[in-house]
């Protein structure tokens, strides 16, 4: 049966010259830094031959990739799912070559975007939808949609409607950074606590309900009685209010896709970056036909509140040939090689004092591992090690994680780059942390 390694050397990977570039030099930079696995005599320990492979490769991460090369700033590994902060997701190739072609013609702008509109609207089960700057934008359309319907001089007001129509309806526990793209659409944000609380906000001057698939607040406060998108859904079509629920980070599962516009919510937000791949820049909104044409009307090409946060044709393009790929893929394959690279960097932890490593897979989202430690043996806290691997001042490649310090994520991670991530992790709390915290305690 092959190694681990063997398999990372006969991986089949596009025959794309960046890529293996990338793929290899992400591997190599760990190599050099921390060889740490057969010094501790680990199993896994990586073959000499894929050692010597990745020597040359690692002067290409630290010193001749596009960031480092162009502008000097270092690359990171993902030990992260997909967020925007940290770089998003990686295209496929496919992808980028469907953007490179299509940077090649002409095309009128709004045509394209009701025609990918109407290919969006088939694949995530919806009446209509539109191609839009992020799930922040479409944020931002679907409220400005809500507030004025197809009347050009609603529009042409916005963002400072002078009607009394302009409630947003909002959960306490619904709260986030992102909701003030309601707001910029020029909502007033009506926030509420629990079902009887709502059903006395509503009333004519709701324009819009909206929620998140979230049961608590951001602090980790469970909040009363808070309502769940179908719940949601459903006082909306009592009341006869259009709700919006963000599911723009909720894939996997694969089902997140379609189920909002499945149980009949008027406006759904999803990127397009993130679980689908696409261009990072892109978003869906889909939904009620007449909501979507309203937010079309208001967004580029248009002169409206929506021309600031225009999509090009090629992100358009590429979006949608993410999308198509991500209706053919074998998730269950896809999810396979997820856990594969989470159980090596479980298997590569164990052993290390006061430290522990757990694969978590419980349930239809992406596995991880989770990592703790005793904080009197290794004295630094979860968001002093975060930042630390984040930035890593002693070397010029980093390793991020999304999710603070506790979480490892495999599904951004190619071929080796587990490998990479699993002996930095060693390296660090069995001897790194002690020069850092070493170097704490002299300032």
């Amino acid at each position: 049966m092959p190694t681990h390694n063997d398999q990372l050397l006969t991986s089949t990977v596009p025959d794309d010259p960046s890529r293996r570039q990338f793929i290899g030099a992400a591997v190599t930079a760990g190599l050099a830094s921390a060889c740490v696995s057969q010094e501790t005599g680990s199993e896994n320990a990586v073959e000499p031959n894929l050692e010597a492979r990745t020597a040359t490769i690692e002067l290409q991460v630290e010193h001749d990739n596009i960031y480092t090369r162009l502008l000097g700033v270092k690359a990171h590994l993902p030990g992260h799912g997909n967020g925007t902060a940290l770089g998003g997701s990686r295209m496929p190739v496919e992808v980028i070559e469907a953007m490179q072609e299509a940077n090649d013609y002409f095309v009128m702008m709004d045509e394209l975007t009701v025609a990918a509109g109407q290919r969006a609207a088939e694949v995530v089960k919806a009446e209509a939808a539109l191609i839009t700057s992020g799930a922040s934008g479409g944020l931002l359309l679907g409220m400005a949609a809500c507030l004025t319907g197809t009347d050009e001089e609603k529009m042409r007001a916005l963002p400072n409607p002078t009607w009394a129509k302009r409630e947003c309806i909002i959960q306490k526990a619904h709260r986030y950074p992102y909701d003030f793209a309601l707001q910029t659409a020029g909502a007033t944000l009506i926030e509420v606590e629990g079902r009887t609380q709502l059903m006395n906000a509503i009333g004519d001057n709701t324009a819009l309900i909206f929620g998140l698939p979230r049961h608590v607040a951001l602090s980790g406060t469970m909040a009363e009685e808070v309502l769940q998108p179908e719940d949601l859904i459903q006082v909306a079509k009592q009341v006869g209010v259009p709700v919006m629920i963000d599911g723009a980070s909720r894939l996997p599962p694969v089902g997140n896709l379609t189920i909002f516009n499945e149980l009949g919510a008027d406006l759904v937000v999803v990127s397009g970056g993130k679980g689908l791949r696409g261009p990072q820049s892109t978003g869906i909104l889909s939904g009620r036909a007449d909501l979507i044409e309203a937010a079309r009307l208001q967004a580029a090409p248009n002169d409206l509140i929506g021309r600031g946060m225009k999509v090009g044709k090629e992100e358009i393009i590429g979006l949608i040939v993410a999308l198509n790929r991500y209706e053919q893929l074998d998730h269950d394959a896809v999810r396979a090689t997820w856990r594969e690279k989470a159980e090596y960097l479980t298997a590569e932890l164990q052993g290390i004092e006061s430290f522990t490593a757990e694969l978590v897979d419980e349930n239809s989202r992406a596995p991880y591992v989770e990592i703790d430690w005793d904080e009197d043996v290794i004295p630094m806290t979860h968001r002093e090690v975060r930042d630390h691997l984040r930035r890593r001042p002693e070397q010029r490649v980093a390793l991020s994680s999304l999710y603070g310090s506790r979480r490892i994520q495999t599904r951004c991670m190619r071929d080796g780059e587990e490998v990479l991530v699993a002996r930095w992790l060693r390296q660090f709390f069995t001897e790194g942390y002690k020069t850092v915290a070493a170097t704490a305690a002299s300032l």
